[in-house]
């Protein structure tokens, strides 16, 4: 049974509120308690930052953005630590300029989830985040997937209690933690790591790792292109999938170098294409282009972040429509590359 201390019953049959020193109380331990989970659980926004991660030196211009976009992350989640789904949560991430406020999502989606996953009492604020913010749905999966990552729960669990299309989002949020905070197991080696999920999970972990990737390599196209070398052939478009996701959503570089990319990413450029659609439907939906995601998406496939965002919304699959024995989320994304096939050949 809940308990109720919002009235007190006097003498007479009315109600007075509580005694001030009991609202103290619960205000005080509140904040003690948001104290605590953020020393406990929080991520310094040092743990954004190149150095720290052991990423190799880059472009003092482009390593800033990419570190400004991961210190937008950190902020988010430290204070989903601190404050529930609300007027509260919701003011601290809109302070954020345009270009990076999804990321400011997707960190307090990660920091609900983590709440929610350790909480002993209640397990629904992150299904609230998601309600009331239906404009960065994307993002806010990709941010459970961080949390899984943290956990280091078995993706197959949670994917049944997720949306079946868009929960696949938070596999490539695993991948992408994984690949940020353990660099060296998939990118200072010629013999990268296997995929922690199995089955078709493990591709789109890939599609995680390759945005990875893109911040691992200061978005320099030579880097990544090498690094995409060393992984088996077989692994290698699905990181292309997710290197065409970072370049168009987190930006970084010139309309030349984007061309170069094109042209690095070779038979995999469907790949490349279908991730940047990925990144306008995310960009568009959430009300955040800014100028990078077009010059981008006019590189990467071809047409503006209006024109990408609507295939990506056109080509999202019926359930009945998903091919047998394919992941819905794999009907989705092969939709959009077949877009792109003739560029492939």
């Amino acid at each position: 049974m809940r308990h109720r201390e919002s009235t007190i019953l006097v003498p007479g049959g009315t109600r007075a509120d509580p005694p001030i020193e009991s609202v103290e109380r619960r205000r005080l331990g509140s904040r003690v308690a948001s104290a605590v989970r953020v020393k406990l659980l929080g991520i310094g926004p040092e743990e954004a930052e190149f150095a720290r991660r052991g990423f190799p030196e880059a472009d003092p211009v482009k390593q800033q953005w990419l570190e400004r976009a991961g210190k937008t992350f950190v902020s988010g989640y430290r204070v989903a630590l601190a404050s529930d789904p609300g007027p509260v949560l919701d003011a601290a991430l809109e302070q954020h300029e345009r270009d990076v406020r999804g990321f400011a999502y997707e960190g307090a989606a990660m920091g609900l989830a983590l709440r929610d996953a350790i909480s002993p009492l209640h397990h629904s604020r992150f299904r609230r985040f998601v309600d009331d913010h239906d404009e960065h749905v994307y993002m806010i999966h990709v941010g459970m997937g961080w949390a899984l990552a943290r956990l280091r729960r078995d993706v197959r669990r949670p994917l049944t209690r997720l949306d079946p299309l868009l929960g696949w989002l938070a596999v490539d949020g695993v991948g992408f933690h994984t690949g940020y905070f353990e660099p060296n197991r998939f990118f200072a080696t010629t013999q990268p790591a296997a995929p922690t999920p199995i089955g078709y999970a493990a591709r789109v972990f890939d599609q995680g790792l390759g945005r990875s990737l893109w911040f691992f390599a200061g978005a320099d196209v030579e880097r990544v292109a090498a690094h995409v070398r060393a992984f088996p052939p077989g692994r290698r478009d699905d990181l292309w999938s997710g290197i065409g996701l970072a370049a168009t959503y987190a930006g970084g570089c010139s309309r030349d170098e984007l061309s170069r990319l094109q042209d690095l990413a070779g038979a995999s450029v469907g790949h490349l294409a279908q991730g940047a659609v990925f990144a306008a439907g995310a960009r568009r939906r959430a009300r955040n282009v800014v100028a990078p995601n077009e010059v981008a998406c006019s590189v990467l496939a071809g047409m503006t972040v209006d024109e990408a965002a609507e295939l990506a919304e056109s080509s999202v699959p019926s359930v009945v429509a998903a091919v047998p024995g394919e992941p819905i989320y794999e009907t989705w994304r092969a939709r959009i590359r077949s877009r792109f096939a003739s560029a492939a050949r």
